[in-house]
């Protein structure tokens, strides 16, 4: 467990592990929000023993001083609503939704549909051609549909930095490496021109590139453990 903490000593415990990319979302914004929290280390394998807080056997999960929370975007919002000091949502009710949009699509249209490679991508397992077939088509539709929401120039969502950004750069980033490996080519670059771009300024932030190198290091331990995970 790894403490991060500010003066008064509340924190929240952040729990999965650093290979999720849903997992480093939150964790990116704990960190961008200067919130305090702690890391628990916890397994999609080990669900049996934290139902009670992710009735789906989800990770991540929180754990706070009223209770435990799971699914990543009601998470987000929790935090933002907690911890109004520094926002990653904007002000403005429309602004605010449709950041909040972005942040769907992305996850639903591209990232679930992309997550389907990850067993070959990334964990040493075989996804059929079929699937990679079915796959191709629909993301190529759901970055579609990204690209009219966003032209991801500087940020995802307008001028500023905001949570669609914490999704966008784990998520992306995914999507281009599974890709690449699967298909031969970078989807990413064929629908959504200015993702390199986008990716590589983001990656500049002292808590992305942070969170990148502890991303690495969890990977690491995560195949050492010689196990099939599917993403």
């Amino acid at each position: 467990m790894i403490a991060v903490m500010n003066g008064d000593g509340r924190m929240i415990t952040l729990c999965g592990f650093g290979v999720s990319n849903y997992y480093n979302k939150l964790k990116l914004i704990l960190l961008e929000k200067d919130i305090p929290f702690v890391e628990s280390v916890t397994y999609p394998w080990e669900r049996e023993g934290f139902l009670q807080s992710s009735p789906l056997g989800r990770i991540p999960y929180i754990e706070t001083e009223y209770g435990a929370l799971s699914e990543s975007q009601v998470i987000l919002e929790y935090l933002e609503d907690s911890h109004p000091d520094r926002p990653l949502l904007p002000e403005a009710p429309f602004a605010r939704a449709k950041c909040r949009e972005l942040i769907q699509h992305l996850e639903l249209n591209v990232e679930w549909v992309a997550r389907r490679l990850y067993r070959e991508a990334f964990f040493g397992g075989v996804v059929s051609d079929e699937t990679k077939s079915d796959v191709r088509e629909k993301l190529a539709a759901g970055l579609g549909a990204l690209s009219r929401l966003s032209s991801f120039s500087p940020h995802a969502y307008e001028m500023a930095f905001t949570a669609a950004d914490c999704a966008a750069y784990f998520h992306l980033d995914y999507v281009r490496q599974a890709t690449v490996k699967i298909y031969g080519a970078d989807m990413l670059e064929e629908r959504l021109p200015s993702a390199a771009g986008y990716l590589a300024h983001v990656a500049q932030r002292p808590h992305v590139r942070a969170t990148i190198a502890a991303r690495a290091k969890a990977l690491a331990v995560f195949r050492s453990l010689g196990v099939e995970y599917a993403g």
